[in-house]
């Protein structure tokens, strides 16, 4: 068979098949009765031999070992193509992801298209100056897809940054809360402790939703912030997680500070001093954790928190009673 017509029945070029010929790939071995070259069928063979090779990507060096080298064994080259395939996937994912980005802020022209473009190479820079001056920049300056903050807000370490990039996502609206959404639960703890600082910083609406939602996470670092969150908000639903907060120890002054802020409303004050006092009473709560609950019943207004108090001025624990008698003192100074 001739090259013109083993280019039309392989699909393979004659520019191709020359080319392999060069290279010693696969040669025609036969000629014709007019002294023309011909391709046998075992020729052919190998043509659709280097073709399937070829095809997972390995180079005509390659294909040529593969085809005349006894020796050569595919495990470490299979392994090292897959490899470069998920480098190469993971790139085109970056390069469709940074595309997709552009596009959803719809640039005007070109240099919309080079602000974004250099927006998002900062957010992923290693100098967290940089990081920081382009959370701000997102704002204030060129518009930013909210999954970028969202994505950036998520992975960030530095305090500071982390800070700009929140504030950048308060003052993008709600969009970036289903992404963030997504972040409580994740299975990395850093993340979901990020996801719920992001949507504490989101003002009221479906963020309030969210925070409600996540008084229920298995995570209680995730449940402490959303119940400091909730209860800056005046929401009644955090009194609970707001009181195991004062339990467990951190942050017990803030959550303190929030069931004072939300014992204002006279409809709640009775049901936090409850809620404090049935702490206190119970057998498992550690001494330490008792005084805690002592400190937070001080600006709880209301007869409950005045008995209680009157009762823990002879509790056991000295210092429990020494704390409930100084805030007696305080109250009937009042």
């Amino acid at each position: 068979m001739l090259i013109g017509e083993v280019a039309r029945r392989s699909g393979v070029s004659a520019r191709m098949l020359r080319h392999y010929d060069s290279l010693g790939l696969v040669r025609p071995t036969g000629r014709s009765d007019a002294g023309y070259r011909e391709y046998s069928g075992e020729d052919i063979r190998r043509i659709f031999h280097i073709e399937s090779l070829r095809s997972l990507g390995l180079s005509l060096r390659d294909v040529g070992r593969a085809l005349d080298d006894p020796g050569f064994t595919p495990s470490e080259l299979v392994a090292d193509l897959i490899r470069r395939t998920r480098e190469r996937i993971a790139a085109e994912t970056e390069l469709l992801t940074r595309l997709r980005r552009i596009d959803a802020v719809e640039p005007a022209g070109w240099e919309d298209v080079l602000q974004v473009v250099t927006l998002l190479r900062a957010l992923g820079s290693k100098s967290a100056g940089e990081r920081q001056r382009a959370a701000l920049s997102s704002v204030e300056e060129v518009s930013v897809p909210v999954e970028a903050l969202v994505e950036a807000a998520l992975s960030e370490r530095d305090p500071n940054v982390a800070g700009a990039l929140r504030w950048a996502l308060a003052q993008s609206g709600d969009g970036g809360l289903a992404l963030l959404a997504r972040g409580l639960g994740s299975p990395v703890a850093e993340v979901r402790e990020r996801a719920v600082q992001s949507i504490a910083e989101i003002p009221d609406g479906e963020a309030t939703t969210l925070l409600r939602d996540a008084l229920a996470n298995p995570d209680i670092v995730v449940r402490r912030y959303a119940a400091l969150a909730l209860g800056a908000r005046g929401v009644a639903d955090a009194i609970p997680t707001l009181i195991d907060v004062v339990v467990e120890g951190t942050n017990d002054v803030d959550a303190a500070d929030a069931l004072s802020a939300l014992a204002g409303r006279p409809a709640l004050a009775d049901r936090i001093a409850t809620g404090l006092v049935d702490r206190l009473t119970h057998g498992g709560v550690e001494p330490s954790a008792r005084r805690r609950l002592t400190q937070a019943l001080a600006d709880i207004p209301g007869t409950t928190v005045s008995r209680a108090l009157a009762d823990l001025s002879h509790d056991e624990d000295r210092a429990v009673a020494l704390t409930a008698t100084y805030i007696l003192g305080i109250r009937d100074a009042r």
